[in-house]
């Protein structure tokens, strides 16, 4: 087996965050439990967000946990990626309209 940057066991550390900052680690968990709870939206759903964002963000610890925790809330690989894709869609379009920025500028600049 190759090594990888991303060791998958660290997931299981990430609650020992809070060794070196216990209040604000204990406030982010807090929260993070917090918005995971149900509400609006259902933990299924919440789970699918997670996951897309998770691939937008490029995290790999991240795309293990909520791939898993979709599974475990029923949610099927075709709703995984169509979310996949719908956060792909979102990344790619909010890259190229900054191209407006650049264009404002290459316009300013040629004015």
């Amino acid at each position: 087996m190759s090594k990888t940057y991303y060791d998958p066991a660290d997931l299981r550390k990430f609650g020992k965050i809070t060794e070196w900052s216990e209040e604000l680690g204990n406030k982010f968990f807090d929260y993070y439990g917090k918005v995971f709870e149900e509400g609006a939206l259902s933990a299924r759903e919440k789970s699918l967000i997670a996951l897309a964002v998770a691939h937008t963000e490029q995290c790999p610890y991240c795309i293990d946990a909520y791939t898993k925790d979709g599974l475990q809330r029923g949610v099927t690989k075709e709703e995984m990626m169509e979310a996949i894709h719908v956060g792909a869609a979102i990344k790619s379009g909010a890259t190229l309209v900054h191209g407006v920025q650049m264009m404002n500028k290459v316009n300013k600049l040629d004015g």
